[in-house]
C-alpha cells in the first residue's frame, strides 16, 4: 500500500465450486458481467461450462458482502496439460492500486503448491502483456481477436516456481 492511500482490506478464500453458495456465485457472475460484458461492451458467453470443475479465487469487502476481487483456475487433467487462469477481475474502485498482483501472485503460489511442475497459461488481453511478463509469462501467440478484443495467449514456465 502506497503511504497515505486508503484501501480497504479484502478477505481473499479459495472455493471449490460445489462450495459456493448460491447467492455468492450470483455475485460472483454479476461482476464478471459488470466487467466484462458491461464495461467492456464485449457481448460473449461467461458460463462457458468450465467453473464447475475450476477453483475460485474471490477477494471479499467487509462482512463477505460483495466481491471486488476475482479469478478462477482451472487445473491440468487428462484433456488439459497446464493449469489455466482466467477471468482475473477487480472491481472498478481497485484498479491500479496493485490488488490485480496481489490477486495473481495468490494464484500463482496455490498452483505452485499444487501443481509445481505444470506451467501456467493464461489467454491476456493484449493490453496487460507487461503485466504477465513481469511474473514470468511469456507470449506463445500472436495478438488474436476474442470476442473483439485483442488476446495473447502467455505461459509461465514452471521453473520459474523455484
Amino acid at each position: 500500500m502506497v503511504e497515505g492511500e486508503e484501501m480497504a482490506e479484502l478477505a481473499y478464500r479459495w472455493y471449490d465450486f460445489r462450495e459456493l453458495m448460491g447467492s455468492e456465485l450470483y455475485a460472483i457472475l454479476r461482476l464478471r458481467q459488470e466487467v466484462f460484458v458491461v464495461e467492456q461492451r464485449c457481448a460473449y458467453q461467461d458460463c462457458d461450462g468450465l467453473d464447475p470443475g475450476a477453483w475460485h479465487l474471490v477477494g471479499w469487502s467487509g462482512e463477505k458482502t460483495e466481491p471486488m476481487a476475482y479469478l478462477r483456475v482451472i487445473p491440468p487433467g487428462p484433456d488439459r496439460a497446464m493449469a489455466t487462469i482466467g477471468r482475473l477481475l477487480l472491481h472498478s474502485e481497485l484498479r491500479g492500486k496493485g490488488r490485480g498482483k496481489h490477486l495473481l501472485a495468490l494464484a500463482l503460489r496455490r498452483i505452485g503448491r499444487e501443481y509445481p511442475e505444470t506451467p501456467v497459461r493464461i489467454s491476456a488481453q493484449h493490453h496487460l502483456r507487461k503485466f504477465y511478463l513481469d511474473f514470468g509469462f511469456l507470449p506463445v501467440s500472436d495478438v488474436y481477436d476474442e470476442d473483439g478484443i485483442p488476446h495473447i495467449a502467455m505461459i509461465r514456465r514452471p521453473r520459474q516456481w523455484r
